[in-house]
């Protein structure tokens, strides 16, 4: 699995990681020491809580809900990656493509279909 902070960034804010930078999480979600910080704030202090009571992107403005989306899309994309990587480490356990279907609701074809199957770059196609 692929542990390199530089190829990951916060599911909360969106900050790329880097050496300096470290990240922590799992299951695909990765946070940042600035939204630790922040949250353990929010959520030591009942004053605060309270005042976060509604989700943040009821107070954004349509601009900054645009300049979020693509943060959205990277994340999930990040999520997505661990979840394929997290098969792979499934596959050299030696667990079967049935038993990662059944984990997953999905029969085991479909299982490797999504995560099984590479498909192959033609000769001198582009990305």
């Amino acid at each position: 699995m692929d542990f390199d902070a530089t190829n990951k960034m916060c599911s909360f804010c969106g900050k790329q990681g880097s050496n300096s930078s470290r990240l922590a999480g799992g299951l695909g979600a990765m946070i940042c020491g600035d939204c630790i910080d922040y949250f353990h704030e929010v959520w030591s202090s009942p004053e605060l809580t309270a005042a976060k009571s509604r989700p943040v992107w009821d107070e954004m403005s349509d601009t900054e809900l645009l300049a979020a989306l693509p943060l959205i899309l990277k994340s999930a994309d990040q999520a997505t990656r661990f979840a394929g990587e997290w098969v792979e480490l499934l596959r050299t356990r030696n667990i079967s493509w049935a038993e990662i279907g059944k984990a997953l609701g999905v029969s085991r074809q479909a299982a490797w279909e999504r995560f099984g199957s590479k498909p192959a770059r033609k000769k001198g196609a582009t990305a």
